[in-house]
């Protein structure tokens, strides 16, 4: 099939390659404008179109697709549409442009996790599992007919950049068979039951951690933030940014909430929450590169007794 790609982030390079690779043709591209980076503040490309031109594949950005004069984009010759974290909704105009219309790429099993971060909500919430659902775009969010899904199992060891990657890589996998089955004409969309979750904004207050919360709140707030906008804390002065942890058992009834409650290079840093304790297991010390919080207590000192702040 001809195909219409829209994409923005790295998320979405696996599943434009996996397309130019099949034996479909992506005939077009649509990405996010290029936004100035660095100490030059030049503009550079977003990872889709990088891929997209070094396949001499025509790219189209709009600042504002829905306002846009988007009729060259809409007389290429194509059967469908493919969106994976475009960034921008679609409008009927696009929607309905096309024979199979488009087909979205959600990281999440519909209808749970509708909306813009279902994979950083499904590890705030501590589930056990997630997955890919491909369904047909409408005018609403997230909430068109369901074509296929596949889920994972979310690992103990999973935050959001390391859950980004495995599903950025099942989307992929799942695009290309989404593609097949609509060519062969044997297929059939269902509908979404009702019991729909759509997850709210990230925001930046989220990222103070709060250790009056339970032991899997705070270990699923820095797995779900942990791109943006990362936990953090400060401990005797110092600031860390806290990308992964977990629950451990122990006694900490004789705790206060924040407290250190182990600091060395062996057991690693642990702190207590409401109910519990928990090991800060990945971090990022002011000034300095991420690491583990057993490696940078090989050469630095918490103090066992300290609390935690938010700020």
């Amino acid at each position: 099939m001809k195909v219409i790609f829209f994409g923005t982030p790295e998320y979405a390079v696996p599943v434009l390659d996996a397309i130019i690779s099949s034996h479909h043709k992506v005939v077009a591209v649509v990405t996010q404008p290029d936004k100035p980076k660095g100490r030059s503040n030049k503009p550079v490309f977003t990872p889709v179109k990088e891929l997209a031109v070094k396949h001499n594949i025509p790219v189209f950005q709009y600042e504002k697709i829905r306002k846009d004069d988007v009729s060259e984009l809409l007389n290429i010759d194509a059967d469908i549409i493919v969106t994976c974290a475009y960034g921008q909704i679609i409008g009927a105009n696009i929607l309905f442009a096309k024979k199979f219309g488009v087909i979205n790429l959600h990281g999440s099993l519909l209808p749970k996790y509708r909306g813009s971060s279902p994979i950083q909500w499904a590890l705030i919430d501590n589930q056990k599992e997630t997955g890919v659902t491909v369904l047909k775009s409408d005018v609403g969010m997230d909430d068109g007919d369901l074509l296929i899904s596949s889920s994972i199992e979310i690992s103990d060891d999973d935050n959001a950049i390391t859950l980004f990657d495995k599903l950025s890589k099942l989307s992929a996998e799942l695009a290309i068979k989404a593609l097949d089955i609509l060519e062969s004409g044997d297929y059939k969309y269902s509908k979404q039951s009702d019991d729909a979750t759509t997850c709210k904004m990230l925001s930046v207050d989220m990222a103070k951690m709060d250790f009056d919360k339970t032991a899997d709140q705070v270990v699923g707030l820095i797995k779900g933030l942990a791109m943006w906008p990362t936990a953090h804390m400060q401990i005797d002065g110092v600031y860390f940014k806290v990308f992964n942890a977990k629950k451990i058992c122990g006694e900490y009834e004789k705790y206060q909430n924040g407290e250190v409650v182990i600091a060395n290079s062996k057991q690693g840093l642990v702190l207590k929450c409401s109910d519990g304790l928990i090991e800060i297991t990945e971090l990022t010390p002011q000034g300095s590169k991420k690491m583990s919080a057993k490696s940078y207590l090989n050469g630095k000192k918490i103090n066992v007794g300290s609390i935690a702040q938010s700020e």
